[in-house]
C-alpha cells in the first residue's frame, strides 16, 4: 500500500531552524512531491512543492528561509526550514502524486494543478510550533 513518511518537525524558538523529511514508500514510480500547511482557521498553504524534473517553488511568505532538496532515496522531499517565526507554526502535511510532468498551480497560491492519475496522496502531518 502506497503512503507517505513524515518525520522532522517540533518545537523552536523564533530564528531557529527544523527539516522535515517526507518518502512515498510502497511505490517505486517518480513522484511529484510537495509539503503544504495549516493552521486552525486559516486556509491549506503550499509551501514548497517539487517536480520530478526537480523543478522547486516556494511560497512568498517562506523564500530565501526555507529550501528543499530531493533526499537519497527515491522520492524523498526534505524541506529545511530556517529562520523560523511564529507566523510558520502550523500543521505540515506532505502530499504526492505519481505524475512525470508538471504537477503545479503557481498562480497566486501554490496549489495542485489538475493531473492524470489517482489523487495525490497525502500525509498524517506534522507539527512545527515556532515561539517567539
Amino acid at each position: 500500500q502506497v503512503h507517505l513518511v513524515e518525520s522532522g518537525g517540533g518545537s523552536v524558538q523564533a530564528g531557529g531552524s527544523l527539516t522535515l523529511s517526507c518518502e512515498v514508500s510502497g511505490n517505486n514510480n517518480r513522484f511529484c512531491m510537495g509539503w503544504f500547511r495549516q493552521s486552525p482557521g486559516e486556509e491549506r498553504e503550499g509551501v514548497s512543492v517539487m517536480n520530478v524534473d526537480g523543478t522547486v517553488y516556494f511560497a512568498d511568505s517562506v523564500k530565501g528561509r526555507f529550501t528543499a532538496s530531493k533526499g537519497n532515496a527515491k522520492n524523498t522531499l526534505n524541506l529545511r526550514m530556517d529562520s523560523l517565526k511564529p507566523e510558520d507554526t502550523a500543521m505540515y502535511y506532505c502530499t504526492a502524486a505519481p505524475y512525470g510532468g508538471n504537477c503545479w498551480s503557481t498562480a497566486g497560491r501554490i496549489d495542485w494543478a489538475r493531473i492524470p492519475g489517482p489523487p495525490p496522496l497525502w500525509g498524517q502531518g506534522t507539527q512545527v510550533t515556532v515561539s517567539s
